[in-house]
């Protein structure tokens, strides 16, 4: 069959426009970018120790590249490893490996640990560790020879084989070796090895004076209850303290750490001379904070480096951390100036010099380039919606810009210093990786992924930025409908969050920001989403506006986004949904009662009810105590306030959510049901705080579904 240029050409045409109006299903709106439409990446990227070449893990297999002749070869590969297992060791894939150099590695198989060691090309099994079946919070020592693990509530070593208790606490509500202070304060681990690997300084958490909190296991008949220790605000909270162990010794002391047993712990550095330890003491009220060194030997204070004071809260997120070949020169990440920022400090001197400043504010610090005297870190420095890769000399203090794109830049310094990893995208880029030579500062491209919703009907987004009263900006985002008609009303859902530690709005891939917002533009929607005072990256004076009021500030802030919305033609006010989780439940629930008028319909999902029951932690740095701030507490309490609602609102819980608990949302029930205000309720079990996996397209099924029924 022959076909003329002219058919052909439509033929090409009609496909292209089909391609294009490919609509996103429920599953790829929801998981479909960690799954189906993944953009390509670099998995478990590394550099060398020596660096000159750098590792990435491929399929079945790990890559080496040399950095001077830009060539890939196979470092070890599955088909090589299978070679040397025995027939029930096998693997069907390569667990993730952790190198320790070129020809040095292991990897974990449940509670086995292989190590593997390369001989000229040929890689052999060296040894296999076995661990209890129920190790965790597993650690290598520098040694390469001795392992650090928890068991339940007690820490153990294991060296050679051979396993020592290094704490033997019979009551399973003291913990060791693990985080502490419900992870907050950038706590992340609770094991702590010195830099010479003779000595393990570790958290022990005492939980027995908090009261017990139950989540129970419905899956399995009868019901279980299981306790957690959930310190709630204004309540009694746990008490920490730190614990140095000798390996040479066997023997442990204990850090003699004055002050109340309920203030927080964090920040723990070891010195590099292997003689002593930093700790950040912080008051409960998390307002002073006190740096302290004492000796790892005896365990006694040696002095109070310096302090920190905020009449608000001050909030420790990062150790120290020491310049090379310095045990007296460190750098110290603090907020004091309303920008998180670095700043070098000397152990004699005192405060040296604040080396970044300016209203931005570093987001990560990426390492050092001894030679240079040069320190890589990111920051906002151009944008709050971007991050960009910087150098400032810690001698002249100048900043030099290092990537090239705009968008959100992620990094990876060499050892040296001399290489720096790039990662990015941005509204128009779904990934770019490139390696910048620190030296010369040319870019060598070694990814740039296909945009893999290129098929796919994507909606207009425009950037908008509005005006707070008290005249700070407040970026957002508007989503229009694909088939968009300016001459249409169309429904509206606004999409929140905007509490501490989170940022919705960034210059990111998808420019959307998540492909539910773009599922439901697709079905007609339009989707705002917005940044309100209290949200993350913008500075103390914009997360600390919503100090002892939590969900006032944020809700005028979400209000100034609605009077926009109703300014647009197309826009029909009287369809109006609001939909968020976890605090972003709070502010949708809030939105529903304190301002009832507002949207036809919400859905909140783990949302806050009642702060009184919420973290210690978290709530008191924001809200003060119960006792201190009952006013505060009182306006954000929403069981009061179920009587005011006028649209239509579902409630959304993990049945074993251990953050923001049943309760909360339990409670609310028996309000609505008092106060005789029907509301629409519903429960997963088997989650936590989060809805995940095949379970959340359900979820976001639920949630589109309520809103087709009540805004359509």
């Amino acid at each position: 069959m022959k076909f003329s240029k002219f058919t052909l050409l439509f033929l090409l045409a009609s496909s292209w426009i089909l391609a294009q109006n490919q609509k996103f299903t429920m599953a790829e709106a929801v998981n479909g970018l960690r799954s189906n439409l993944a953009v390509k990446n670099i998995t478990q990227f590394s550099w060398s120790e020596d660096g000159k070449s750098h590792l990435q893990s491929v399929r079945n297999g790990y890559i080496i590249t040399d950095l001077k002749t830009g060539k890939p070869d196979t470092l070890i590969s599955l088909y090589q490893i299978n070679g040397k297992l025995s027939q029930d060791q096998k693997l069907r894939a390569l667990p993730p490996m952790k190198f320790i150099s070129g020809n040095k590695g292991y990897y974990q198989q449940k509670n086995n640990l292989f190590w593997w060691e390369k001989s000229g090309k040929i890689w052999n099994l060296k040894k296999t560790i076995e661990l209890p079946e129920d190790a965790a919070n597993i650690q290598l020592l520098g040694d390469q020879e001795t392992w650090v693990y928890t068991v339940n509530n007690n820490l153990y070593l294991n060296r050679n084989g051979k396993s020592v208790a290094i704490t033997s606490d019979q009551d399973e509500n003291i913990v060791n070796g693990q985080a502490v202070h419900r992870q907050e304060f950038g706590i992340s681990e609770g094991i702590f090895i010195s830099p010479d690997y003779q000595k393990i300084a570790f958290y022990r958490m005492d939980q027995t004076m908090v009261a017990d909190y139950p989540v129970i296991d419905w899956s399995v008949t009868p019901a279980k209850n299981v306790n957690i220790k959930y310190p709630m605000a204004g309540s009694k909270s746990h008490e920490v303290t730190l614990g140095v162990y000798d390996i040479k010794t066997a023997s442990t002391k204990f850090l003699n750490i004055e002050g109340d047993p309920e203030q927080y712990l964090t920040a723990v550095t070891w010195n590099p001379d292997n003689k002593s330890i930093f700790v950040g003491v912080l008051n409960r009220a998390q307002n002073h904070l006190q740096m302290n060194q004492y000796d790892a030997v005896s365990g006694n204070l040696m002095r109070t480096v310096f302090e920190e004071k905020n009449d608000k809260y001050v909030e420790p997120q990062h150790p120290l951390i020491f310049f090379p070949n310095s045990s007296v020169d460190f750098i110290w990440q603090s907020q004091r100036t309303g920008f998180n920022h670095l700043f070098h400090y000397h152990l004699e001197k005192g405060l040296v010099s604040q080396l970044t400043k300016g209203e931005w504010l570093v987001t990560d610090f990426l390492g050092f380039n001894e030679k240079k005297k040069d320190i890589y870190f990111t920051a906002t420095k151009e944008t709050p919606l971007e991050k960009h890769l910087y150098r400032v000399n810690w001698n002249n203090y100048k900043i030099q810009r290092l990537d090239q794109a705009e968008g959100v830049h992620t990094g990876v310094l060499s050892k040296d210093g001399n290489w720096l990893y790039d990662s990015y995208s941005n509204a128009n880029s779904p990934r770019v990786v490139n390696l910048i030579n620190t030296q010369t500062l040319k870019s060598t491209n070694i990814l740039t992924s296909e945009n893999t919703l290129k098929n796919y009907q994507r909606p207009e987004v425009k950037n908008i930025v509005l005006s707070a009263d008290d005249g700070t900006p407040l970026y957002g985002k508007l989503i229009l409908p694909t088939d968009f008609d300016p001459n249409q009303k169309y429904p509206v859902i606004v999409y929140l969050y905007n509490g501490p530690h989170l940022q919705l709005i960034t210059n990111a891939f998808p420019a959307s920001g998540n492909l539910w917002y773009e599922y439901m533009a697709q079905n007609g929607y339009i989707v705002f989403t917005m940044d309100g005072r209290g949200s993350s990256n913008r500075g103390m004076k914009f997360e600390q506006a919503v100090f002892r009021d939590m969900g006032t500030v944020e809700m005028q802030d979400q209000l100034k986004g609605v009077e926009y919305l109703k300014s647009l033609p197309y826009v029909d006010s009287l369809r109006m949904g609001v939909h968020g989780w976890s605090y972003g439940g709070f502010m949708a629930t809030s939105l529903m009662l304190r301002h009832p008028d507002v949207f036809k319909a919400g859905v909140a999902g783990g949302p806050v009810i009642d702060w009184n029951m919420y973290e210690i932690m978290y709530t008191e740095r924001y809200m003060d105590t119960p006792e201190e701030n009952s006013e505060g507490y009182s306006r954000s309490n929403l069981l009061d306030k179920v009587q005011n609602l006028k649209g239509k609102l579902l409630l959304i819980h993990g049945a074993q959510d251990d953050v923001v608990v049943w309760q909360h949302s339990i409670k609310f029930l028996k309000a609505a049901v008092d106060s005789g205000v029907q509301v629409d309720y519903a429960v997963y079990p088997g989650h936590a705080h989060n809805v995940l996996g095949k379970d959340r397209v359900h979820l976001m099924q639920k949630v589109t579904d309520y809103f087709n029924e009540h805004l359509k």
